[in-house]
């Protein structure tokens, strides 16, 4: 940060089901006219389910949350970043070469992800940019940012308020601010990610990635490929 680059922090948060149904929490309704919810949560065939993936600007305090209905894959994560860039990054960092993800070790950006890597240097190839990966030790994500700078202020805003469309999740996720001066932007992302899918050896070697020199399974650097 003090060099100007710009540093994230990435993770996603757990699916809700899309319906009308019981949120923890309490909020302000007129007198006897309580709003009624499912007694039970059993997925909604035509909704689903949606999954918030949240990348927060440490410098700016600033995150954009895209919102999936299919699977929380290292696509679904890295389309994130892509979405970042081209919507805030890139005008917030006009000049930037190089940008710094910190993220959990597991799911679908974890560090052993092969193809959490290899959707990174498309990435990479496409903005420019050197990526630099730093992942949270295990048993460790309880430090990140997104956790506790993004998300946390997300449910208490949308506590006691069933999620009965994609519409509502996206106002509520960003209508959330913060005494801090927290700004959210919220988006669809209606893509479909296939699960299972395997990166190869052939297409691992592929890639222009670097291992820092301490601890290089949790930290290393992604550069462009030459075009």
């Amino acid at each position: 940060m003090k060099c100007g680059y710009p540093v994230i922090s990435a993770d996603a948060k757990k699916k809700e089901l899309i319906g009308n149904f019981k949120q923890n929490g309490r909020v302000w309704r007129p007198k006897g006219e309580p709003e009624l919810v499912k007694v039970y949560g059993f997925i909604d065939d035509k909704l689903g389910k949606a999954t918030p993936y949240g990348v927060y600007g440490l410098k700016q305090n600033v995150g954009l949350v895209g919102v999936g209905i299919d699977h929380d894959t290292a696509e679904f994560a890295a389309e994130s970043m892509h979405r970042w860039w081209k919507h805030l990054g890139k005008r917030l960092y006009p000049k930037a070469k190089h940008l710094l993800i910190t993220a959990d070790s597991g799911g679908s950006n974890g560090n052993r992800n092969r193809l959490w890597k290899y959707c990174l240097q498309d990435f990479s190839d496409k903005s420019g940019l050197t990526v630099h990966v730093s992942h949270l030790p295990p048993g460790a994500s309880k430090w990140n940012k997104t956790e506790h700078r993004l998300f946390n202020h997300i449910s208490m805003n949308r506590k006691g308020q069933p999620l009965v469309s994609m519409e509502v999740i996206i106002d509520l996720i960003g209508s959330t601010t913060s005494q801090t001066g927290l700004k959210v932007y919220a988006m669809e992302d209606l893509n479909i990610y296939p699960t299972k899918r395997k990166i190869t050896d052939e297409e691992m070697d592929t890639l222009n990635i670097f291992r820092n020199d301490v601890l290089g399974k949790w930290n290393y650097k992604i550069k462009p490929r030459m075009q």
